[in-house]
């Protein structure tokens, strides 16, 4: 199962990196303005918190044999079908979960660093 796991949250990291490095090109672009920079990157890390709740709800109901961790997982270390449903959808959720807590602690600084931003008039 900690196989199972780490596969996971190498999946959902690189899903996550690709999502922030969007983000940070946004960011970048309205540079000019900080307060409008960190008002978009909040809003979207909020938007990439949302999704991974959203993935996080849709996991129990995935099909494991379709999903990007069954695919990585070697076949030798694949679970007995009975069990893989539970463990591979069990993995998802938590992880999806775990990195949704960190989005969204990531949003609220940005926000408030908007907010900073705001306060002193930029």
């Amino acid at each position: 199962m900690e196989h199972i796991r780490t596969i996971a949250y190498e999946t959902v990291m690189r899903a996550c990196g690709f999502g922030t490095l969007a983000i940070f090109c946004v960011m970048v672009g309205l540079s000019f303005n900080a307060r409008a920079s960190f008002q978009a990157g909040g809003f979207l890390t909020m938007l990439m918190t949302l999704i991974l709740i959203y993935k996080a709800w849709e996991a129990p109901n995935k099909n494991h044999r379709r999903t990007e961790l069954w695919l990585y997982l070697p076949k030798e270390e694949r679970p007995p079908e009975h069990y893989a449903q539970w463990a591979v959808a069990t993995a998802m959720r938590e992880t999806y979960l775990a990195f949704a807590g960190w989005t969204s602690l990531v949003a609220i600084v940005m926000w408030i660093l908007a907010l900073l931003f705001s306060l002193a008039g930029q």
